[in-house]
Parts: C-alpha cells; sequence; structure tokens
C-alpha cells in the first residue's frame, strides 16, 4: 500500500514526540526522586546527583554511536533498543541498594538509552522537515518532553507525597513500564529519510539538476567554526540548564523553605507552559527564518533570543522570597520559553550550515562534546556549590552567568561554513523565503 508524504512525515513527529516524553520523563523525574532516595539510602545529595552525571556521560557516548549509524540505518532499530535499555533503567535501579550499583544501572542503562532518544528524534525530524516548515514541526515532537514533565511529575509526586521509606521504588517500577509501551510504538511509527520512499523533504527549496547536497566528513566539519560556535554555545547553556533542572527544587524547599509540594507544583509549571510553547515558539521562529535573508540568519536570532531568556528566569529566581511565589511561577514560564527555543535550534542552525545528507554523524559527534561535559558538570557544579556554601544560591548565580556566555557564543556564530577543501564558503544555507 502506498502511503502519503503527509502520513510518513506525521508517523515520523508522533514517534519522535514519544521518544522526546521517554527521555524527558528521567529529566523530569530525577529532581523529586532524588530527595527520597537521599533520605532512604542514606547518601548526600552530591552523591545522589553524581549518578545523574554518569548518566550523562553513557548519554553523550550514545549519541556520538547513534550518529554514526543513524544516516545509515534509520531510528527503527534505535527506538527498539532505547525501549528496552530505557525501560531497564528505571527498573533495575528500583532494586539496587548500594551506591555503585545505582551508578551502574541508573548511570549506564539509562544514559546509553536516552542517548539514542535525542539524536534519533531530532535528526529524524530535520530530514523531514526544513527551512520555514523545520522550528514548529521540531515545537510539535518536542511537546512530548513538557507532557512528559506535567504527567510523570505529577505521576511520582502523587506517589511520594505522604509516603515514607523506599516508596521511590515502585514509582520507578511503574515509569519502566510506561518508558517500554511508549518506545515499542515509536519503534513502529518512526521511518527513514524521506528519498527512501521517494519524497522530498517538507520545505526544500528546489535545486538545479545535477546538483547534489554537499557530503560532509567528520573531519571536514569540524574543521569549521559554526560547529564548534554552536557546540560552545549549546554546552554554555547546557551548564546552566542541567544545574537549574537538578537543583532548583532543592533550591526552593531548602534556602526558601517552601513544601516539596508547592516546589513540585512550580516545577510542573514549565512543562504546562512548554506544551503551548514549543510549538507557538516553533511558529516563531520559523517566522523569523521566513524574513530572514537565509535560514541559518533566522536559526542564529532565536539562538540568541534563547540564552537571553535564561538569564531572565535566573534573575527572576534570586529575586524569589518564600512569600513571592508568583516570580518562581514567572521565572519557570521563561524557563518554558527558553526550552522551547534552544535545543530545536541548535540542530536546526546545524542542518542549515551543513545540510541532512551527514548530519546524523556530525550532531552525534556534537551531542558527545556538550552532553559529556555540560550535563555531568553542571549538576556537579550545583551540588558542590550547595555542600561548601549551605546555600543553592551560588548555583543558580552561576547558572545566570553561563546563559550569558551562551549569548556571547551565539551571537559570533557566522551564516556559512568555509570548506577547507574547496577554500570557499559552501553555500548550504538556502535563501528561506
Amino acid at each position: 500500500m502506498t502511503r502519503s508524504k503527509s502520513y510518513y512525515g506525521w508517523s515520523v513527529v508522533a514517534a519522535s514526540w514519544l521518544a522526546m516524553f521517554c527521555l524527558f520523563g528521567y529529566r523530569a523525574t530525577f529532581s523529586i526522586l532524588k530527595v527520597p532516595m537521599s533520605a532512604d539510602m542514606g547518601w548526600s545529595q552530591a552523591e545522589v546527583t553524581l549518578g545523574y552525571s554518569f548518566m550523562m556521560v553513557f548519554y553523550a557516548v550514545a549519541a556520538f554511536l547513534c550518529g554514526m549509524i543513524l544516516d545509515k540505518w534509520g531510528t527503527k532499530p534505535v527506538y527498539f533498543i532505547g525501549a528496552l535499555l530505557g525501560a531497564a533503567g528505571f527498573y533495575v535501579t528500583s532494586l539496587t541498594h548500594s551506591l555503585y550499583a545505582y551508578y551502574a544501572s541508573y548511570g549506564i542503562l539509562a544514559g546509553v538509552a536516552t542517548g539514542m532518544l535525542w539524536v534519533s528524534s531530532t535528526v529524524s525530524i530535520r530530514k523531514w522537515y526544513v527551512g520555514k516548515n523545520y522550528a514548529k514541526m521540531f515545537g510539535l515532537a518536542f511537546m512530548g518532553a513538557p507532557m512528559s514533565q506535567v504527567i510523570m511529575s505529577l505521576f511520582v509526586k502523587q506517589a511520594l507525597v505522604g509516603a515514607e521509606g523506599d516508596a521511590w521504588r515502585a514509582a520507578m517500577q511503574v515509569l519502566a513500564f510506561l518508558t517500554l509501551a511508549c518506545l515499542l510504538v515509536a519503534a513502529f511509527l518512526a521511518k527513514g529519510s524521506p528519498e527512501d520512499y521517494g519524497h522530498e523533504p517538507f520545505g526544500e527549496m528546489p535545486q538545479a539538476p545535477g546538483v547534489k547536497e554537499k557530503v560532509w566528513s567528520i573531519k571536514e566539519a569540524f574543521s569549521t567554526y559554526p560547529i564548534w560556535g554552536v557546540i560552545f554555545m549549546f554546552l554554555t547553556s547546557m551548564l546552566a540548564e542541567f544545574l537549574v533542572w537538578t537543583q532548583v527544587i532543592s533550591y526552593w524547599t531548602a534556602d526558601l523553605g517552601l513544601s516539596l509540594g508547592d516546589a513540585t507544583n512550580m516545577y510542573i509549571t514549565i512543562g504546562i507552559v512548554g506544551i503551548f510553547s514549543m510549538p507557538i515558539m516553533g511558529a516563531v521562529a520559523d517566522k523569523v527564518t521566513a524574513l530572514s535573508s537565509c535560514e541559518a540568519q533566522g536559526r542564529k536570532k532565536m539562538l540568541i533570543f534563547g540564552p537571553i531568556t535564561g538569564v531572565i528566569a535566573c534573575a527572576l529566581l534570586l529575586m524569589q522570597t518564600p512569600t513571592a511565589t508568583f516570580i518562581g511561577i514567572i521565572s519557570c514560564v521563561i524557563f518554558a520559553v527558553y526550552w522551547a527555543v534552544v535545543p530545536g535550534g541548535v540542530v536546526g542552525y546545524t542542518g542549515a550550515i551543513y545540510g541532512r545528507a551527514t548530519l546524523g554523524k556530525i550532531w552525534g559527534l556534537a551531542t558527545l562534546i556538550v552532553m559529556g561535559i555540560g550535563p555531568f558538570i553542571g549538576p556537579l557544579i550545583g551540588g558542590y556549590l550547595k555542600d561548601s556554601t549551605g546555600s543553592y544560591t551560588y548555583s543558580i548565580i552561576f547558572a545566570l552567568g553561563s546563559f550569558a556566555v551562551s549569548m556571547l557564543f551565539a551571537l559570533s556564530l557566522p551564516m556559512a561554513a568555509k570548506s577547507s577543501a574547496v577554500d570557499a564558503d559552501i553555500p548550504t544555507a538556502a535563501p528561506a523565503k
């Protein structure tokens, strides 16, 4: 049976939505689960957070390996393997009783699973949607992330509030079965590149007959500035973002004296707003791109805007008082806007510069660098600053500064990559209009 181009495109979006839902389920639940885990097992906050940092290291390695095979075999086998490992990450962790077993189960199993999900879902969207069609479709797929933050956070909160001891174990086991089911469906829906089905990507500009998209080697691409500029831009944002995600609930409860329930409700605000900000900001990004001289310029503008929202959100957190919870809610709303702009924007910019043919391996290596450093070091810095100063305030100050540096790197991004092979600017950034 011949399927329409629209059917394939929406299948890719739906599969990516499910992958994002499961991927961010790990992030959304960690800030809540780490509190009862620490109390039940007698581990310090730094020790518990180190497990998350290990997860991000293996996330980075898996992202690189996944990117190397993604261009050839597509996302279907990746989602299937991710289903097995992602479920095992939650379930095996729920059975651990030692710190090192926790590092192995949560760090390795969950890390490999989540690393495979990020690169495969983002690259598959970019392969099907380009130009002024990309960001809004990525925004629809990325809605799985805030939906996860709402649904999984509420579930874990309900399972833990009023419970004592090892109630976190049962919560993780339910999360394991949910992850398995969602990713098996994603594997079924996943599709290869549009060319595999006789189609062109949505939004692609017509090419002259016989003109093929440039195929970049890893060495050639990483000898140009755009990939390093976007890596450092994304890295400094990730330092700040992951520090905030893993420490903000503790900041509200320990520094401001809010209850765990109230802090979790504020945290969930990011997810609730994100459900709407993802597609809205995607449409805004595509509009900005359509009004720009080329796609790379439009994506760059959004990447400058993204870290600025992070700076503002952190500043509001520092202004918050125990009685002025509305400031924290506003901060969460702004974080939701940041979240809707940067993760998709960096893939969009990279795709605009280097094209689709070898985006998997290029972005896979970029993700290895960014996620191997930023999410590992960010939470550790947050835990260290808390343990050494007795307050989470300095962690938020550090995050604010890191967002500011990210903005400076975004300002430096060029509109094209200079290939040493031909010693000329490669016009991979086609006009957006």
